[in-house]
């Protein structure tokens, strides 16, 4: 599908039918969601709770998200309405042990908690650990298994090209070129996801290999 007729998945969930749009947004961000609130101290039940509070705030908050990229990034967004949501949680926690809190999508959006960033940094680079994830398995598919294992095991893994080679009977630069070729189509993938989402619009460039992300 060429750039011109797609459409943009994240103006897409305004339509809160478009579950095809709902589906790919949540297996995108609730992994990202999830970790945050893990990492803030919530148990597993509660985190997955977390995760549909802030799906439904987003719902309900979407038709107000400009993609301007000069307004911000889609991902910044999210991560203030999560991260407010969790401190809207810990706060009803100490008036209501196990209550989940009333603050409206408006107050989530405007409030700002100071002194975060280093959260914010930790929940930009699981987006872009969790961006290679969902390219990789988006493209998976369309590579041979020797393909896909030579680029895996030494571009992800960090295992020598050589014991590689070996171990797949191919030859040192049959195992390159397999690297190659799938690191170029995951970027192209992700490419494609920046100009038909809007979900990492203006994120950072990064040419570190997949095993560094």
């Amino acid at each position: 599908m060429e750039p011109t007729t797609r459409h943009s998945l994240v103006l897409r969930l305004r339509d809160r039918d478009d579950e095809e749009a709902w589906t790919e947004f949540v297996a995108i961000y609730e992994p990202l969601v999830y970790g945050l609130a893990r990492r803030k101290g919530l148990q597993d039940t509660d985190a997955r709770d977390l995760c549909q509070e802030v799906f439904r705030a987003v719902a309900g908050a979407i038709e107000r998200w400009d993609p301007d990229p000069a307004k911000g990034k889609f991902r910044a967004w999210l991560f203030r309405i999560a991260r407010n949501l969790l401190v809207n949680f810990f706060a009803d926690q100490r008036r209501h042990p196990r209550g989940t809190g009333s603050t409206s999508v408006q107050d989530l959006l405007e409030a700002r908690p100071a002194g975060d960033a280093q959260t914010e940094a930790e929940f930009a680079a699981e987006f872009k650990r969790q961006a290679f994830r969902w390219a990789a398995d988006q493209v998976k598919h369309e590579f041979a298994d020797s393909t896909w294992q030579a680029f895996w095991k030494t571009g992800v893994d960090n295992r020598p090209v050589g014991q590689v080679a070996q171990e797949l009977g191919l030859s040192n630069g049959a195992v390159y070129i397999a690297r190659s070729r799938v690191l170029a189509r995951l970027r192209q993938r992700v490419k494609e996801l920046s100009e038909d989402s809007g979900l990492f619009i203006g994120d950072e460039g990064n040419d570190d290999a997949p095993g560094r992300m």
